[in-house]
């Protein structure tokens, strides 16, 4: 932490109290890029890495004077954004700066020595969703793995969590279930911005690898942190503008959904919104009656959520072209909902009124189990189809970790 409380009381010098948010890059660049000067740099970005006025983090390194942007890594999606979701992504040259892009999503997904090679700093900057199973901060442990290894300095440039900074949610990963989509000892919903992440494994010695079979180990970290963000915000209350980190999150409003939905999504019987206008916003199927849907789900009474029926034709997938039924979600109290619960009830009320419609037995209970963390959920949830069956489980581990993560905080 002494590292990186320097850098914070930096840029505090530079910029007063109650200013607007300033994401990492815009706090870098008013400073003067001063932790980068005179530094061979290494980039893991992809397009939401933008400041106010959407200039790239690749062209602002790229033109910054005393910084010497050597090489950028691509995440999945690639540096560009121009490969689809589990696509591979291919080493290249970047078109725009001419620059050596290493693949991070492909035959590797940790940074090999050959490619941290003639690199003093890697930095990282790109929007995250928040929670536990978006790739991105996977990828940021494997690089910080991967920097430890060569001696190589970590720069963070901090941007908001779009579910705020108070959510925590979901059961800690259990050994054994320790995947690329659930690679930290962290909750489904972590409720920390991607540089207080950084810093808490890399403290707490949670940085065990892809498969949580390594000893844990820990790089030369630095945050360029935010200003003018408070736990309290949502994404919507930045000013700032919404870049999609990943095809399937086109508006801060999938963001905020997808720890609702995204567990649905692998059970594969229900329609979420993927492969329609609104990812991740709904729950739909073509057999699904939506008025008897929506008031199931009412007579729940959920706190912090709102139901509306919904008739859609997906654009793309297995149920393109095919009017599907169900409703739309819509969160008036977020820190009060269940938000990443609120697809268990859901699966609840088409299971009582649908029995017939039941996804179990599974195919795909290995992923299930890896985005969970644990088999836990799946057999116990799959027993009654009852979220009250899950919801001690799911809730046991997230006071004990606030505690924890509280001392990480770079934000109130």
């Amino acid at each position: 932490m002494r590292i990186t409380n320097i850098l914070i009381g930096l840029f505090l010098t530079v910029f007063p109290a109650g200013a607007q948010v300033l994401t990492g890059i815009e706090v870098l660049e008013r400073g003067g890029f001063e932790p980068l000067k005179g530094k061979r740099v290494g980039l893991v970005t992809n397009p939401s890495g933008v400041d106010r006025n959407l200039r790239s983090t690749i062209d602002i390194l790229f033109e910054a004077p005393e910084v010497q942007l050597v090489a950028l890594y691509g995440p999945e999606h690639g540096v560009r954004g121009d490969a689809y979701a589990g696509d591979h992504v291919q080493s290249s040259l970047d078109s725009r700066t001419g620059l050596p892009v290493y693949s991070l999503y492909g035959s590797t997904r940790e940074p090999s020595p050959e490619m941290l090679k003639g690199i003093d700093v890697m930095v990282y900057d790109i929007q995250d969703v928040g929670v536990r199973c978006y790739t991105f901060i996977s990828t940021l442990g494997l690089v910080m793995r991967a920097c430890a290894k060569a001696d190589v300095e970590v720069l963070v440039l901090d941007r908001p969590n779009p579910l705020g900074g108070n959510k925590v949610e979901g059961p800690l990963v259990e050994d054994g279930y320790y995947s690329f989509v659930s690679q930290f000892h962290i909750p489904f919903v972590y409720g920390l911005t991607v540089g207080e992440l950084a810093v808490l494994i890399n403290e707490e010695g949670l940085n065990k690898g892809q498969k949580g079979d390594l000893d844990p180990l820990k790089c030369r970290l630095n945050v360029v942190p935010m200003r003018g963000w408070h736990r309290w915000m949502k994404f919507r209350d930045t000013g700032l503008p919404w870049i999609l980190p990943s095809p399937n999150i086109p508006s801060m409003e999938s963001a905020l959904c997808y720890a609702s939905s995204g567990i649905c999504g692998d059970y594969g019987y229900l329609n979420t919104g993927v492969g329609y206008t609104i990812p991740f916003q709904t729950f739909a199927a073509e057999w699904i009656d939506a008025d008897k849907l929506k008031d199931r789900l009412d007579s729940y009474a959920l706190p912090g959520v709102a139901f509306r029926t919904i008739h859609y034709k997906p654009i793309s997938g297995s149920l393109q072209g095919k009017l599907v039924h169900g409703v739309q979600f819509f969160f008036t109290d977020f820190e009060q909902a269940p938000v990443s619960l609120l697809q268990f009830y859901v699966m609840q009320a088409i299971q009582e009124l649908w029995p017939s419609h039941n996804p179990y037995p599974l195919k795909k209970t290995r992923m299930l189990d890896i985005v969970c963390g644990t088999d836990y959920v799946r057999t116990t949830f799959g027993k009654r189809m009852k979220a009250a069956d899950i919801v001690d489980y799911w809730n046991k581990d997230t006071e004990d970790f606030k505690a924890l993560s509280q001392r990480y905080y770079l934000y109130r």
